[in-house]
């Protein structure tokens, strides 16, 4: 065991350690639970949350506060990421900070909305810590979507991105970009994780492409995207939803018969019983992340596994995710039970 091994060694106590730091469901009630903003950031300073959106100025808005957690949640990633050393797998999950500024540029573009419009959403700490900002400003100072095209052209996964821009030029639905664009992380994590000899890591990376593949096919059924396109999304298979499965997944003609079929496979308890396609859609992709959130903790069954620095990866990014969505549901005065409902966290804490 070289230098390596005892690298990931210690990630993988320190990934421990830090899940027992994690919010548990009531730290979220109380979250929820806050009359307006003010009165959440004073909550969240009872956290260990607190530093992140101590920086914050008043009026207090709920994009702010996001975007403070995010740059937290930058700064976490890259340092389990340092400390567990090489990794391709968590260099693909890193990705996902850039693809979503990605996202918000190219919609942001394709709606005709101009870069002072565009860019207080961005938070570029992820791609300043790797040095990778430059890539996401000649993307915001294009002109319009064509140039922001042609200034990604130059990346590794620029066709994607062109790839992406023809189906919206076609549909015109901008949610042609997420799936594009979530395409892009999820091709890097299958060829990260076919190098993996980790069982317990091989089915934690294989749900999060099964849960990419199956979404995918069910929102180009639902957008009227034909098949040629919608093989055009789907990423390298599993051993849990393997190509023939997927081929016959693509070949079906709806929403409803895509999740009938799905009834057949593991994946049998997460269809949802609705009519409604969009309803369907939207209640199986939570049902699909409750359990992955369940698979990631019970990686934590075996200390000095690599499964568990990937693991408090996807924990504390949920957990960012629901504070976020917290601050959005506070802003918006929804009621504390329905936001909990939403959030991916343990309904039996």
């Amino acid at each position: 065991m070289g230098s390596g091994g005892s690298q990931k060694v210690f990630a993988s106590v320190k990934s421990f350690s830090q899940r027992g730091q994690l919010l548990s469901k009531a730290d979220l009630q109380t979250l929820a639970e806050s009359r307006d903003l003010d009165e959440l950031i004073t909550r969240i300073k009872n956290t260990k949350y607190a530093d992140a959106v101590s920086k914050l100025a008043k009026p207090y808005t709920a994009g702010a506060v996001e975007s403070a957690l995010r740059s937290e949640l930058a700064d976490i990633h890259y340092s389990i990421a340092n400390t567990a050393g090489k990794s391709d797998i968590l260099d693909a999950y890193y990705l996902k900070f850039i693809i979503s500024n990605l996202k918000l540029i190219l919609k942001g573009k394709a709606l005709g909305k101009s870069q002072e419009e565009i860019e207080p959403n961005l938070n570029l700490h992820a791609e300043e810590l790797i040095n990778q900002r430059d890539i996401i400003v000649k993307a915001l100072v294009a002109k319009d979507l064509e140039e922001a095209v042609a200034s990604l052209g130059t990346i590794e996964f620029g066709d994607e991105v062109a790839k992406a821009v023809t189906i919206y030029n076609d549909k015109k639905n901008v949610q042609v970009f997420d799936v594009f664009l979530d395409k892009i992380l999820y091709q890097q994590l299958g060829r990260a994780v076919r190098n993996a000899r980790d069982r317990d890591l091989m089915r934690l990376v294989g749900m999060d492409i099964d849960f990419y593949n199956i979404l995918s096919i069910l929102r180009g059924k639902f957008w009227g995207l034909d098949e040629e396109q919608i093989k055009n999304l789907i990423v390298t298979h599993t051993p849990s939803v393997p190509r023939d499965l997927l081929g016959k997944l693509i070949s079906l003609d709806s929403v409803k018969s895509v999740l009938d079929e799905i009834s057949t496979t593991r994946y049998k308890e997460l269809v949802p019983q609705t009519d409604s396609d969009i309803e369907s859609i939207s209640q199986f992709e939570h049902n699909f992340e409750m359990a992955i959130y369940k698979a990631v903790n019970r990686s934590f069954t075996k200390m000095f596994s690599f499964a568990t620095i990937v693991g408090i990866t996807k924990l504390t990014a949920y957990e960012v995710r629901n504070i976020a969505a917290i601050a959005f549901a506070v802003d918006q005065k929804i009621a504390p039970q329905t936001t909990m409902s939403r959030l991916i966290v343990d309904k039996e804490d």
